[in-house]
């Protein structure tokens, strides 16, 4: 069977050509608005005859498959018989530092062109020419050659024979995974009550080509049966690629088990995991270029090889994987991953990757989204994310410190008119609007170019402080609508401006389109109807929600209808403080106390121990590393004789995601009905909701706050065998309002006495 391959003409040619070090200096976004102006100018000149942005599509067959390649041809000029192609080039360097074979990839690009175009139209011979344009001056040097077809079809030749060694790669392993996942089986002897389901609508969605949002409780076995119906799919020829979307470490590991479990049953598949630059960086100041790390420099010259041996050698592609491989080949290990992302056949990473318009994937075509899936784990927490990814701020004073560093420049004054745009909107006390200030887009924008004009020339630390924020600025003001507002914070002679997403709905639905499939799941998406509502879902979206596989009796449920509303917290702290001690008296394991602050936690945690000292505590800190994490949850130990009380906090890095089987965890406390705390931006989201119709105090505070609570609930029984108690400490537990969101395996609850 021939293989067919698709891959435009500029990214066949950079693949092969490419070379050099990772670029040092500063890269800002004037480069691509400079190109278009550039080509624009030139192809103003052209004739009435010539053509521009001239489509080219062609097949090359090369051994056993062929290649699909297509372009865009920037100029077609035609006099008489004479073909020229025109490939146009700006540059910010002088014109005479440009010389004829300076760039190879340029002419390897307009030759690709020239040879498509003219085996279309039987043409014996064409002009290639490259014009390079200086951007300030607009000075052109042009560089010309005439080649014969025989002669392109030999470059392209050459061309590909390059490009073929990694195309043997990835289709040799192609036909090993394909062949793989297709007689691949369930990596157990028998589906847990309801997995089976989830992976069958996993599978029908991706068949489908639809969205679903799944609510499976916890213990189904989510990881393992969204992943193993999407590397099916693989086989069947309906994906090529697959993103499996975290938001932390912990359930990132939990997709690498589930990936490996398949490998050890005979799957031959590319994983790769992307861990963040900062984490990964060899480096101890993460400085990339050529002159401050050896990983950057000569990087393009040495990562082919190192793309093709890392693909040839392994299947799991983590951390320490890629450490390995970027000592060996002596390349940036950050840099390394985002071009792994492109060639291996499923990528773990943050939500950020493929949902924030800032750090996106961008070189994934469209052609390539069709055959991709997301997988979307916790998706939960995608809410709050995609409202961070989707706001940006700006502080007066970075401008007014760019203003006094840069004085008498044009630099300066555009930084002076921000500062006083800044200050005008202080004395007009209009700190929150629905509206986008134009006006301050425009200043921006303006100083956007000045900034620019000296990164290029300069490395300043304040100045890149200030452009970067101001950059964000105006992504976010690009994407501004009814669903934003801009409101201003004043301090003192500070003044924050922020572009605020309220519903970040429509902008994570316009991120995940071309997608083949998404599918959004977690153990609590709970109201179904407000997660589908703000992760963008629609009326043709798949909904399933499948209940807990355990017994309800495995677990003993309480509610103690206590206060704990901040006024009421230290008349109610002894009773409750006694509560616990009972709840943690009658089982014979460890537990773990969730409060919905540090100051409460800590609180609970001094009256707990000075009231019952001898019994064994520990403590979450703010900050801690993920060691500390580690050996917090490693404390909790099933081989532990005595019991252990752990105090964390509602909402953080305990409370999602941590898997403490057996006896490791016997119990599980949760004060408070987890509302976030009230504040400016959450009233700001109540009232949009409200204006639109939904119920405004729910969506701002009550369903995230329950979210917190059964995630953290959801830590105690994670197996068949095990059992343990569940106790909600709040009075409004037992509200109709909340009652409602109660999950069936806890509807169970018996409600607490006196303590």
């Amino acid at each position: 069977m021939t293989n067919v391959v698709k891959i435009s003409v500029r990214n066949l040619v950079e693949y092969v050509y490419r070379s050099g070090s990772i670029e040092s200096g500063f890269r800002g976004t004037r480069a691509m608005t400079e190109g278009t102006r550039i080509h624009q100018y030139i192809q103003k000149s052209y004739q009435e005859q010539d053509e521009k942005e001239v489509f080219v599509e062609a097949e090359i067959p090369y051994e056993d498959f062929v290649v699909l390649v297509d372009g865009r041809c920037d100029g077609l000029l035609k006099d008489g018989e004479t073909v020229t192609i025109d490939e146009i080039k700006s540059t910010a360097h002088l014109l005479d530092d440009v010389e004829e074979n300076t760039h190879p990839v340029h002419w390897a690009q307009a030759i690709f062109y020239g040879y498509i175009y003219a085996g279309d139209h039987h043409l014996s011979e064409v002009t290639i020419q490259l014009t390079y344009v200086q951007v300030k001056t607009l000075e052109q040097k042009k560089f010309r050659r005439v080649m014969t077809l025989e002669e392109m079809e030999s470059f392209v030749y050459k061309v590909m024979e390059e490009y073929a060694t990694f195309l043997k790669v990835k289709i040799k392993h192609k036909e090993e995974r394909n062949k793989t996942s297709k007689c691949l089986e369930f990596p157990f002897e028998t589906y847990r009550e309801g997995q089976r389901k989830l992976a069958g609508a996993v599978y029908k969605t991706i068949d489908d080509k639809k969205t679903l949002f799944a609510s499976a409780s916890t213990g189904i076995g989510k990881t393992i049966s969204t992943i193993f119906p999407a590397v099916k799919a693989i086989g069947e020829g309906k994906l090529e690629k697959l993103f499996y979307l975290t938001a932390k470490t912990i359930t990132r590991t939990a997709a690498e088990e589930a990936f490996q479990l398949l490998i050890d049953h005979g799957l031959d598949i590319n994983v790769l995991t992307i861990t963040a630059k900062d984490k990964i960086c060899f480096q101890e100041e993460t400085i990339c270029t050529s002159e401050n790390c050896p990983f950057a420099d000569g990087f393009y010259d040495r990562i082919n090889g190192a793309i093709i041996d890392i693909l040839e050698q392994e299947k799991m592609i983590n951390r320490s994987v890629i450490e390995q491989y970027a000592k060996k080949h002596r390349v940036c290990p950050f840099e390394f991953s985002i071009e792994l992302a492109y060639a291996v056949d499923a990528v773990i990473c943050d939500y950020n990757y493929i949902f924030d318009p800032r750090v996106s994937l961008k070189r994934l075509m469209e052609d390539q989204k069709k055959k991709t899936a997301i997988l979307v784990d916790e998706a939960h927490n995608l809410v709050d994310r995609a409202r961070e990814m989707y706001s940006a701020a700006i502080h007066k004073s970075n401008f007014l410190q760019v203003k006094r560093e840069f004085k008498n420049s044009r630099l300066a004054t555009a930084s002076k008119a921000i500062n006083d745009h800044l200050l005008n909107v202080k004395k007009s006390e209009q700190y929150i609007r629905k509206d986008l200030d134009e006006k301050l887009v425009e200043l921006l924008e303006t100083f956007i170019t000045e900034a620019e004009l000296e990164l290029v020339r300069v490395d300043h630390e304040l100045l890149l402080d200030t452009y970067f924020p101001a950059q964000n600025f105006l992504k976010i003001a690009k994407l501004y609508n009814e669903q934003f507002i801009t409101y201003v914070e004043i301090d003192k002679s500070e003044v924050r401006m922020k572009l605020f997403c309220l519903d970040p709905s429509e902008q994570i639905l316009k991120m995940g389109k071309g997608f083949r499939s998404r599918v959004f799941f977690s153990a609590t998406l709970i109201p179904a109807d407000y997660y589908k509502d703000l992760l963008g879902g629609q009326s043709t979206d798949y909904v399933i929600a499948i209940p807990s596989p355990f017994a309800r009796e495995n677990t003993e449920v309480i509610i103690q209808p206590l206060s704990t509303r901040y006024l009421d917290r230290e008349k109610t702290m002894e009773p409750m403080i006694r509560f616990i001690k009972d709840v943690v008296d009658k089982r014979h394991g460890h537990f773990l106390i969730f409060f919905p602050s540090y100051q409460y936690m800590r609180n609970g945690y001094e009256q707990f121990t000075e009231d019952y000292p001898s019994v064994s505590t520990i403590i979450q800190d703010v900050g801690m590393t993920e060691i500390e994490r580690e050996d917090f949850l490693a404390e909790f130990n099933s081989e532990r004789a005595e019991r252990l009380v752990g105090f964390a906090v509602l909402g953080g890095i305990f409370s999602e995601g941590v898997d403490l089987k057996g006896d490791r965890l016997q119990g599980v406390i949760v004060v408070g009905v987890g509302m976030p705390q009230i504040g400016f931006e959450r009233n700001i989201i109540k009232d949009y909701f409200q204006s639109v119709g939904k119920n405004g105090f729910d969506y701002a505070y009550v369903y995230p706050g329950m979210n917190k609570v059964l995630q953290a609930g959801g830590r105690l029984i994670r197996s068949d065998s095990d059992t343990g108690v569940i106790a909600l400490i709040d009075d409004r537990f037992l509200q109709k309002k909340y009652q409602a969101l109660i999950p069936y395996e806890w509807q169970h609850y018996r409600v607490g006495g006196k303590s």
